[in-house]
């Protein structure tokens, strides 16, 4: 007579809270590392303004002198407002104003800020001020 033994093997019950909880983290941490590259990928300088010939030529006529630091400000606030719909910007800076397409990031005209002060401007939808 042969005796069979059974071993039972102990069973864990999990709750519905337990069952789902590894795919959240899971998902937290691709939503983590895809925030992470996205910020990386805005903080990059790849949001370059590109100055029109038009805008060139009034900006050397006027004498204006735009430094990098500011470039890089407004270059960040016009894909800023790319971001949130803007597609014509005033940008209104110490000694300038500025019209640029956050569509195409191109500077299309400068003047200096007495000069803007007696202009209307048309068909902006977003205004940066950087002082």
């Amino acid at each position: 007579m042969v005796k069979s033994f059974l071993h039972q093997i102990p069973v864990q019950t999990l709750a519905p809270k337990q069952l789902f909880q590894q795919p959240a983290i899971r998902e937290r941490s691709v939503n983590e590392r895809f925030s992470a590259h996205l910020q990386q990928e805005i903080n990059k300088d790849t949001h370059q303004l590109t100055i029109s010939k038009h805008a060139g030529e009034r900006m050397e006529q006027r004498g204006i002198f735009i430094n990098d630091k500011t470039w890089n400000q407004v270059s960040k606030k016009i894909y800023e407002a790319k971001t949130k719909g803007v597609n014509e910007s005033l940008v209104i800076l110490k000694d300038a104003a500025l019209i640029v397409s956050a569509k195409n990031q191109t500077v299309i005209t400068a003047m200096n800020r007495h000069e803007a002060s007696s202009q209307i401007f048309t068909n902006i939808n977003g205004t940066i001020l950087l002082d």
